[in-house]
């Protein structure tokens, strides 16, 4: 339970790092405190579509993985950033990624963040 707790508050911080940098990645909201709340439910949609769909989409993606040399990553974590935002505006949270190259970046941008957090924070085992 501490681990999942501690990935989705990676997750949530580097999601923010992406929203902070990126124009085109947006969260809205009255109040910070609405901003954090809305940031750790887009971080737990992010987490359950990677543990979920992200393995299949590069079950199938594995010749293009292949042949790329593993730089077609980039897009299948672009495509799950899409799917989050999709998924966030259907729950009708103040989250959206507009375009995929916009996810590219936001994608690059929360994996490097998401692993530097997870280094410094403290594991559950």
């Amino acid at each position: 339970m501490m681990n999942f707790l501690v990935k989705t508050i990676a997750n949530a911080g580097a999601l923010a790092v992406a929203v902070w940098l990126l124009d085109n990645i947006t969260l809205t909201g009255d109040s910070t405190g609405k901003k954090a709340g809305t940031l750790i439910l887009v971080a737990l949609i992010f987490g359950v579509v990677n543990v979920l769909v992200k393995p299949i989409v590069q079950l199938l993606s594995m010749p293009l993985l292949i042949l790329t040399l593993g730089l077609f990553t980039l897009v299948v974590n672009a495509l799950m950033l899409l799917l989050t935002s999709w998924l966030a505006e259907v729950l009708d949270l103040s989250f959206h990624v507009e375009g995929f190259w916009t996810a590219v970046l936001g994608g690059l941008i929360i994996s490097v963040v998401s692993w530097a957090l997870n280094l410094v924070l403290p594991d559950g085992d």
